[in-house]
């Protein structure tokens, strides 16, 4: 397969998010039934959250994996290469696997189209939806694992055989489209819980637990909590890590290690160690503690409280939210008690509709220098325009023409025995990493194209929009 080919396939594909969100399940039904309903050919696991869901998605997989099944993984968005968004048992599809599959999808598109049985295109994250689906079903997986675009019950995922729902967050996201408040956004994404089904809850606001509990209590879905079913306790902090024990209603997992930092993780993980234990209860196949441990040891997730670089230490986050930049200030405080805010550096940059005012505030006490960047995305908010928000709040801020340089200058102004993080979104991330380790040659320009604004949710009887991907 040319890299020609591969680039003109995504370079296809990725016009289409000039489409953004469309309302419904019509077309990414009618594309799945023309491609064989792959979806019917393998049990599911189905992530929704605020924040959390990737981690719980990949560490869920990971442990299905030393389980002996084939588990294919179905992300978003990625950091460096389109291809990171499916995978099975932790292998990339392939660029000629996206060429055929796409083409599959888009010729599927184009006589569903001529028959009158869809009134409009696919969008970007329908068609990759429709190839990661296609995609495990021709690779035989025994279960997939599945990551919530955004909100859940109109989501183009939302079309699975799950056998178990997880919904680890709930915070104020995307309002525009999932609704003003916790407990209409809880009602978004509990929309993932089907009879027969069973769930898993992380440690969620009161508001929305209530919705959701009523919800599974409606279609029979038997619910473990975090906090209650499931707890975490004896949790060390390690150089390259940390462990902790969980335990479930039927068993206790003492010693289990992840690779990862942020105080934050083993929360997921112990939601992971749940989602595998119920998937695997309902095939009749006893969950066994050694996998468990050797599948979160292999664990390998970019962006998230990832040290990339010593002397000064260089974190990278995707937070992008209030509460996961105050998580992520949190869990570097824990790293290093001792760390003063004079030798520190952030590297910031965010998208239009996200609360950067509140964000820059929470960071503000943790490094006197600012150094502000643009985003790979036409979404993006001009550094510029930050600086109104950072005012007042850190000694100095600096504002850079690209990421890379950004970094470089931040990297300047710490000290050797300080902290530079990058965070404030998944692009700034991605472009930091591309810039690092060499974007790779075949991947087109991951810049968003842009939209309008997606239209708010309602209360008719139509289904709202949750069909695109907002990244």
């Amino acid at each position: 397969m040319s890299t020609d080919a591969y680039r003109a396939t995504l370079g296809e594909l990725f016009r289409r998010r000039r489409f953004g969100i469309r309302p419904g399940l019509d077309v990414i039904s009618a594309l799945l039934e023309a491609l064989e309903a792959p979806q019917r050919s393998f049990p599911a696991v189905h992530v929704t959250g605020s924040k959390g869901k990737g981690s719980v998605s990949a560490m869920t997989q990971t442990i299905l994996s030393a389980h002996g099944l084939r588990t294919g993984l179905f992300i978003s968005p990625h950091l460096v290469s389109y291809r990171e968004r499916i995978q099975v048992d932790g292998r990339e599809i392939s660029p000629a696997e996206v060429v055929r599959g796409l083409d599959r999808i888009l010729g599927a598109e184009r006589t569903l189209r001529r028959g009158g049985r869809i009134e409009r295109d696919a969008t970007f994250f329908e068609c990759t939806t429709a190839l990661a689906l296609d995609h495990f079903a021709r690779a035989h997986v025994d279960a997939a694992v599945i990551e919530v675009g955004i909100g859940g019950r109109w989501d183009a995922t939302n079309i699975l055989a799950s056998r178990v729902g997880v919904i680890s967050t709930l915070e104020l996201e995307h309002t525009e489209i999932l609704g003003p408040t916790i407990a209409a956004i809880a009602r978004e994404k509990s929309g993932i819980f089907h009879a027969g089904m069973t769930g898993v809850l992380g440690d969620l606001p009161a508001e929305g637990r209530a919705v959701i509990e009523a919800f599974a209590s409606e279609k029979v879905v038997a619910l473990w909590h975090l906090g209650r079913e499931v707890r975490v306790e004896n949790r060390e902090l390690r150089p390259e890590g940390q462990t902790f024990d969980v335990h479930l209603p039927a068993v206790t997992l003492t010693g289990v290690r992840i690779p990862l930092l942020g105080r934050f993780q083993p929360a997921n993980a112990a939601l992971a160690i749940a989602a595998a234990a119920r998937f695997l209860e309902s095939s009749s196949t006893r969950m066994d503690g050694a996998s468990v441990r050797k599948g979160l040891r292999s664990i390998h997730w970019r962006g998230r409280m990832e040290r990339i670089a010593r002397r000064p230490d260089v974190y990278v986050d995707v937070a992008h939210t209030p509460e996961s930049v105050r998580a992520v200030t949190q869990s570097l405080a824990e790293i290093d008690p001792a760390m003063d805010a004079l030798d520190n550096a952030i590297v910031f940059g965010c998208l239009l509709g996200k609360d950067a005012g509140t964000m820059l505030s929470t960071l503000s006490d943790l490094a006197r220098t600012l150094v502000l960047v643009p985003v790979g995305s036409e979404r993006g908010i001009d550094p510029a325009a930050l600086k109104v928000f950072a005012a007042g709040r850190f000694p100095i801020v600096v504002v850079a023409p690209s990421a890379p340089e950004g970094l470089r200058l931040a990297r300047a102004a710490a000290s050797r025995e300080g902290v530079v993080l990058v965070t404030g979104s998944d692009y700034l991330v991605g472009d930091i990493l591309r810039s690092l380790e060499g974007d790779a040659s075949e991947e087109p320009d991951l810049s968003d194209p842009g939209r309008g604004p997606p239209p708010a949710l309602g209360n008719s009887a139509s289904p709202p929009l949750a069909n695109g991907r907002i990244r």
